[in-house]
């Protein structure tokens, strides 16, 4: 029995619920309060992260003239914490108030990020004040990634999270379509320093919006049963290793996992190494930096507008191989690029094709993921989900930067490419290139799911 077939009188309902019953049907999302709340504020953050994102290499590589490695060591530091502390921070997530912890780490990352701009005009900023400023904000990144991976399924029906996942991912395209440009203009104005003000007011608003949310839909068991009980805690060991021990029986996530975890350390080795490419090998202006940026957001921009549609042409099985596989030679333009404003351009066109990929994959994934993951244990596997893919990120970011440094930009360039392109094996060879559509979710909510029966009864 789906959660909508229970009648009202078998549990408590929320308001939104009740007009599912009215209508036959879930709020859309265009008219649920709290998703657009989630969803303003999540577009407002991520503009405010694509300017950050530009800003801090720039700040470090113009103003601070930093060398490649010492460069590269900023986007190590920004992922290094997920290594250490994804796993304590689903525990968290899964104790406390998930609006509350991420309303928290918004306001500390406010801080954080005006904390530079007042350091530039009261003294000289120095390196390592940058590197402490970008090492505690990705511990409390991590903390509100993890409590924001859970809080979606809570604001919509099951059948709308691939409907929201992709709304919220063409925000974040969005923002990565004007970020970087605005990021490079804001710069050009009012120098790198001060365009951090713009960061921290979009942690604030962010903020005011997570507050603003009135309440969140309690968890239901599966099957329409009454709301899952308060689990009895577990030791603080047990509890940790929980949500590894779930991925350990998904053989479908194990797949999805690899794949992400080997992307991410390619892409990260990439990045640490992207604004200095295009500075010193393709002789950008700071402003062509945010433009190539921008562009390259269009290819997400684009296909998330799309995404259910193709999703369920495709396939929501198949299209997680073929968003990763497809676009893979296009990625070559990148280390082929030439100096000068065509060069940008292919490279541009290189990083949209990544785009593209990204968000058929990443909306397919999550909601997968979010679908089969029992409420209760939530904060938890998301959180060993980012510390496995995301932990490897500071090492792919550190190898970039060696990389760059021993061999040259553009052979490193090829090397995290070609790197890219290879994750797409994990998924390509595996059971769901047989599968035309991922398992129910009620395949896996009871036992922990075992998925490879239910492999079996999806045809491809």
């Amino acid at each position: 029995m789906t959660q909508q077939q229970v009648r009202p009188a078998e549990r408590d309902e929320t308001p939104d619920e009740l007009a599912v019953e009215h209508r036959g049907g879930p709020t859309p999302l265009w008219r649920s309060r709290n998703f657009l709340l989630l969803l303003s504020g999540q577009s407002v953050a991520e503009l405010g992260s694509r300017i950050s994102s530009v800003a801090v290499p720039l700040l470090a590589a113009s103003v601070l003239h930093a060398s490649v490695f010492q460069i590269s060591l900023l986007t190590f530091l920004a992922w290094l914490p997920y290594l250490f502390f994804s796993l304590p921070a689903g525990i968290l997530a899964d104790r406390f108030d998930q609006r509350r912890l991420m309303i928290g780490c918004d306001l500390g990352r406010m801080v954080l990020m005006g904390s530079l701009p007042v350091a530039a005009m009261a003294w000289d900023l120095h390196l390592w004040y940058l590197y402490t400023v970008v090492g505690l904000s990705g511990v409390l990144t991590v903390l509100f990634k993890v409590a924001y991976q859970a809080q979606l399924p809570r604001l919509v029906d099951p059948d709308q999270l691939v409907d929201g996942n992709a709304k919220l991912v063409m925000s974040q395209d969005t923002a990565e379509l004007v970020g970087p440009t605005l990021s490079g203009l804001l710069i050009g104005l009012i120098g790198a320093g001060k365009t951090f003000f713009t960061n921290a007011t979009a942690f604030l608003i962010s903020a005011l919006t997570l507050w603003l949310i009135r309440e969140e839909p309690r968890p239901k068991g599966a099957e329409g049963q009454e709301p899952e009980k308060a689990e009895e805690k577990l030791p603080l060991r047990v509890e940790t290793l929980e949500g590894i021990a779930f991925l350990r029986r998904q053989p479908i996530l194990r797949m999805i996992l690899a794949c992400t975890t080997t992307s991410n350390f390619f892409v990260m080795a990439s990045s640490s190494i992207e604004v200095t490419f295009l500075l010193r090998e393709l002789d950008a202006a700071s402003w062509m930096v945010g433009l190539v940026f921008s562009i390259s957001a269009v290819g997400g921009l684009v296909i998330g507008a799309f995404t259910n549609r193709i999703s369920r042409r495709i396939g929501t099985a198949r299209v997680i191989w073929v968003a990763t596989a497809v676009p893979g030679p296009f990625y070559l333009l990148m280390p082929l690029a030439p100096s000068g404003a065509w060069g940008i351009l292919l490279y541009g066109l290189g990083l949209a094709a990544f785009s593209a990929n990204a968000v058929l994959y990443n909306v397919a994934a999550t909601s997968y993921q979010q679908r089969i993951t029992p409420t209760r244990m939530m904060g938890r596997v998301n959180a060993a989900f980012l510390w496995i893919c995301y932990g490897v990120i500071p090492l792919g970011a550190l190898t970039g930067g060696l990389l760059g440094s021993q061999l040259g930009l553009r052979p490193a360039m090829w090397i995290c490419v070609l790197g890219t392109w290879s994750a797409a094996l994990w998924v390509v060879f595996s059971p769901l290139r047989r599968m035309r559509d991922l398992p129910p979710d009620s395949a896996a909510e009871e036992s922990g799911g075992e998925e490879a029966d239910a492999m079996d009864s999806v045809p491809a």
